[in-house]
């Protein structure tokens, strides 16, 4: 196996890592098993589609920003906005280039890229993963919210407030007015 390969394969577990690391600002509001950050970049990457597809953007382009806008939490964590007022963490494209040190330079490119586009929000696509990563957290506390959790009305507004696609804007609305099994009851009745 080559050096670009071992880079590369040591990549993919660090990345898996984010299957078991828990977004810790639900920890803060009383969720005793929060969701991964996988998770959490999974469906942020399947509203970053939706979005582009509404805001006239490329799709793709958006849910793949969006699958690694928090790659970086595999070496800096999910620091909670409380701790980041005490601590002060490398900025994302200097993590990302660090994990893909030892990449082959074509993926290591790629990854930088996508890394670096998000952060200076410098395409619609860009922009709609930004707003994807505010609105899943949304849905994700209205669900915890729905499961008894009462301590999530912060991330609700604030993630509400950072919206800034008139797309993102209206899917929050309406995730805010509907419950989250509406969608099941919509099957059952053929609707």
């Amino acid at each position: 196996m080559t050096g670009d390969e071992t880079g590369l394969a040591g990549l993919l577990y660090e990345f898996g890592l984010l299957k078991r690391y828990k977004r810790t600002g639900w920890l803060v509001a009383g969720v005793r098993d929060p969701e991964s950050v996988a998770e959490h970049s999974f469906r942020a990457a399947i509203i970053a589609a939706a979005l582009a597809k509404l805001e006239g953007g490329d799709p793709e382009r958006a849910a793949f920003m969006a699958l690694f806008h928090d790659t970086q939490e595999t070496r800096i964590t999910d620091i909670p906005y409380i701790g980041k007022r005490y601590l002060k963490a490398a900025p994302n494209e200097e993590v990302t280039a660090d994990q893909v040190r030892d990449v082959t330079a074509p993926v290591a490119d790629m990854v930088r890229d996508a890394v670096a586009e998000y952060e200076d929000r410098s395409s619609v696509e860009a922009v709609c993963a930004r707003d994807a990563d505010k609105l899943e957290c949304l849905i994700q506390a209205v669900e915890y919210r729905e499961q008894g959790h009462q301590n999530v009305q912060g991330w609700i507004d604030s993630s509400l407030a950072a919206l800034t696609t008139p797309s993102g804007k209206r899917l929050a609305e309406e995730a805010l007015r509907t419950g989250t099994l509406e969608w099941v009851t919509r099957v059952l009745n053929g609707d």
